[in-house]
């Protein structure tokens, strides 16, 4: 018999935590719920789960506060599932090893999707599961060949900068994930760099120009508005 993951949901709205639980029972997972912080932190000690979907606005504590103590000890994926819809909360939470962020409402196809990513990545210490044994990436017509530093779009070099590709190749390597700005900075041009996300927008529209087919409506590198970006994954 197949193990189940296992899910907790920290959750303080009994409708939504009810919903959650049922989607996810429904589809092969084991779960486990609390309705506070100090519950959810003595359920994470306790049961180990593989996935947390964690609420910020929780009666008793900040869900902040919990990710940032976990972050101390733990690598277990957190999905963020929270009504804070503006920018600074998702890059706040992002940030603080949040590894997904889910605005309500949202819709069954979307947590499960989210679910099914956060622990492809957890699988494989954090990166795409998707990279091949010979070091490649794909998606669509997009190849990011990691052991020859080159990106191939419809079979042909799409001609990268150097700047370019290290940007292509480190949303290749979590593809599905939002990184923030700030952090794609940071791995490029190490952790003393200005956070000027000029630079990297202008490096993006020219990443654009040559990968994609319409760059105003991009197909393999998505755009979070005000947070980050994302390489599509499927």
């Amino acid at each position: 018999m197949a193990v189940k993951h296992k899910v907790l949901i920290i959750e303080d709205e009994s409708s939504i935590q009810y919903f959650m639980q049922t989607i996810l029972e429904s589809n092969g997972y084991d779960t486990v719920t609390a309705s506070t912080g100090k519950e959810g932190i003595a359920l994470i000690n306790s049961h180990c789960p593989d996935v947390i979907l964690l609420d910020l606005g929780l009666p008793d504590m900040d869900g902040m506060e919990i990710l940032a103590e976990l972050r101390k000890w733990s690598l277990i994926p957190v999905i963020v599932v929270s009504a804070r819809g503006e920018e600074i909360d998702k890059v706040a939470a992002l940030d603080k090893g949040a590894d997904d962020y889910i605005m309500k409402p949202f819709g069954t196809p979307e947590l499960l999707a989210r679910i099914k990513v956060a622990l492809r990545h957890s699988a494989v210490g954090g990166t795409n599961s998707q990279i091949t044994p010979d070091s490649r990436y794909s998606v669509g017509d997009l190849v990011i060949d990691f052991a020859k530093c080159r990106v191939l779009i419809e079979g042909r070099d799409a001609e990268l900068t150097q700047n370019e590709y290290r940007i292509v190749s480190l949303l290749g390597k979590y593809a599905g994930r939002v990184l923030t700005y700030d952090y794609i900075i940071r791995q490029l041009w190490g952790p003393n760099a200005k956070s000027d996300n000029q630079i990297l927008r202008v490096n993006m529209a020219n990443i654009r120009r040559k990968i994609e087919k319409r760059p105003a409506e991009p197909r393999y590198i998505l755009t979070e508005v005000g947070i980050g970006y994302r390489m599509a994954d499927e």
